[in-house]
């Protein structure tokens, strides 16, 4: 498998991380201080219902790779999409980070309900609740960035 960025008439897209490193850099920063004292298996859950939202191959080959490594589940990663109607394979916390996932990443088709936000504000404290938030920004910029420059799926460069 080739590590190439192209589109579908083949055309070379630039590799953001070597174009602009600073800005990658500091996203990744960003990423790193997102996460910061959130449960590792509830990153990937975020990260993974964003990518789906954002139909990021990339981000969702990527984070279902590393939720794996974490020791998820195949039943939880296969529910992620239809999460609402699987709620007995999330915890309410988890159920909560989830919704305010959707509302964030779809922000434009109504904005945040208050409802959406109250869910995730009564079980997490106001830290984990901006640092929820945060990640989940994070993710929905890394998912136009792969879209953007037409990475493709399973061609995770970290290593």
């Amino acid at each position: 498998m080739t590590t190439t960025n192209t589109h579908v008439t083949g055309t070379a897209r630039l590799n953001f991380a070597k174009t602009a490193p600073k800005v990658f850099r500091a996203l990744i920063g960003f990423d790193a201080a997102a996460r910061e004292g959130l449960d590792p298996a509830l990153v990937e859950l975020i990260q993974i219902r964003a990518s789906h939202l954002n139909r990021c191959a990339y981000c969702l080959h990527m984070h279902t790779n590393d939720a794996r490594k974490a020791g998820e589940t195949e039943d939880r990663l296969h529910m992620v999409p239809v999460w609402r109607e699987a709620r007995h394979f999330f915890t309410e916390r988890e159920q909560a980070a989830l919704a305010l996932t959707e509302a964030v990443t779809l922000v434009a088709d109504g904005g945040v309900p208050e409802e959406v936000y109250a869910q995730p504000a009564a079980h997490f404290d106001e830290q984990e609740l901006a640092h929820v938030l945060s990640l989940i920004l994070a993710i929905n910029t890394w998912n136009r960035v792969a879209l953007s420059t037409a990475k493709v799926a399973g061609t995770d460069e970290r290593g």
